[in-house]
């Protein structure tokens, strides 16, 4: 693997002792970016790089003036309260911030005696969305999701012709994106009852979730120029968990001519940390295509690509309950899928999205869509494990569900691993709905 580097050695262990657990999500080959504060504190948001359980504060890292050189200089683009400017800065600057702190953090390292003091309990902090979100695009990119719901609808034609031609997205509400904890009042809007020829006006009932990854923008580009295939994961800063929360029934009424709408913007949850692509490259694999289905344009295809276009990203969504938490019974896993599956890969997502001159910011969500797999424990929401809520889901304390009910939290987890190499955990997104206010 070319791209590999000293940060991914997997001998390295941590004078900070939580990074070097086996299971650690956060060990020091993985180094992902965020924001925080104390709990419960009156004061802005900090930037921070976790590591084991802990967090390193950036700001006070860079007050320290311990790192020098390009590593100096990229802490003075965190000394804010996002991440953008560090996100415009590009891949050179990330990846010697990323090859400092894994030196300074290292097990030996002169630096210890100077940068404990600036460490920060995670179970005493809480997040903030990482980025200002200028815009946010949620594409489809799942044929097997594709197609699971598609066959709800259309039976003997559940793709559209275009589907294998072209990523399919649209834009959503950047405003509505919250980071793990959030929690939101289920949506009311205009749907239409079965059997009914006039819509009526109530709290969804068939409130959903979507497992999926978001993709940070880094570096962006002027409008009217475009991204290249080659050049698209240089402008990719990192990736997290997205949940895109769905209302189903809204969304059956309100989705044709011009797509969702109401049915998507009033909630989507992230995890707070976001894995930047150099710590994933390890987990990077082969991107294929059925030689049955049309091939992607000359635009959206390379050899590169083809040889190591995908990542190998575990998924897994669990669901607790007011019931199950009163029990304090662990929250049931409902599937796990892996993003290899992916009909497009994240660097076809950017080309696409700029093949028209559009441009991009430093900042930018874009989501992969539903990530399901082949297999039925492999789908990536309820409309898929239920069949559209005709066969419940029963879970392990004796509660069924066909959709989602108040109180309940959807929690998303992510993961790589291979052998050879340290595993690589995203943390998690979690969710809870609450009561809609009528």
């Amino acid at each position: 693997m070319p791209n590999l580097n000293e940060t991914h050695d997997p001998k390295l262990t941590s004078w900070v002792e939580s990074a070097n657990q086996p299971g650690c999500d956060f060990p020091i080959q993985n180094l992902p970016f965020g924001i925080f504060r104390r709990k419960g504190a009156a004061e802005g948001f900090r930037t921070g790089v976790a590591i084991g359980d802990q967090i390193v504060d950036l700001r006070a890292l860079h007050e320290a003036r311990i790192l020098t050189g390009k590593a100096a200089d990229a802490l003075a683009t965190l000394t804010g309260n996002t991440l953008n400017e560090f996100m415009a800065a590009g891949q050179d600057i990330w990846s010697a911030l990323r090859l400092a702190l894994s030196r300074a953090l290292r097990t030996g390292s002169p630096s210890e005696a100077q940068m404990r003091p600036l460490l920060r309990a995670q179970d005493q902090v809480e997040y903030g969305v990482p980025a200002r979100i200028g815009d946010y695009t949620d594409f489809y990119t799942s044929l097997h999701h594709a197609t699971n719901v598609g066959k709800q609808f259309r039976p003997d034609n559940p793709l559209l012709p275009n589907y294998k031609w072209v990523p399919i997205g649209y834009h959503g509400r950047a405003s509505s994106v919250g980071v793990s904890g959030q929690s939101f009042p289920r949506p009311v809007g205009q749907v239409l009852p079965k059997g009914a020829t006039e819509p009526e006006f109530t709290p969804a009932k068939r409130l959903d979730y979507e497992t999926e990854l978001g993709i940070f923008i880094g570096t962006g580009n002027a409008l009217g120029t475009r991204i290249a295939l080659k050049d698209a994961e240089d402008r990719i800063f990192g990736m997290c968990i997205l949940n895109d929360w769905s209302a189903r029934d809204i969304q059956a009424w309100e989705y044709q001519p011009l797509g969702p709408f109401l049915a998507k913007n009033f909630a989507s949850t992230i995890s707070p940390w976001i894995v930047t692509l150099e710590a994933l490259e390890p987990f990077r694999t082969e991107w294929t295509r059925d030689a049955n289905d049309p091939q992607p344009l000359p635009y959206l295809t390379s050899e590169q690509n083809k040889a190591e276009g995908a990542f190998d990203i575990r998924l897994q969504t669990l669901l607790s309950t007011e019931k199950s938490r009163a029990a304090d019974a662990p929250a049931a896993v409902l599937s796990e899928t892996t993003f290899r599956h992916s009909y497009w890969n994240v660097a076809q997502l950017v080309t696409h999205h700029t093949v028209n001159g559009c441009n991009l910011q430093a900042g930018d969500l874009l989501g992969t869509g539903t990530q399901s797999g082949p297999t039925p424990g492999e789908a990536g929401s309820m409309l898929e494990l239920t069949s559209g809520g005709q066969k419940p889901l029963t879970l392990p304390w004796g509660e069924t569900r066909t959709f989602l009910e108040d109180g309940d939290e959807v929690i998303m987890r992510a993961w790589c691993e291979k052998d050879g190499f340290r595993r690589i955990g995203f943390g998690s997104a979690a969710g809870t709905v609450l009561p809609a206010h009528i």
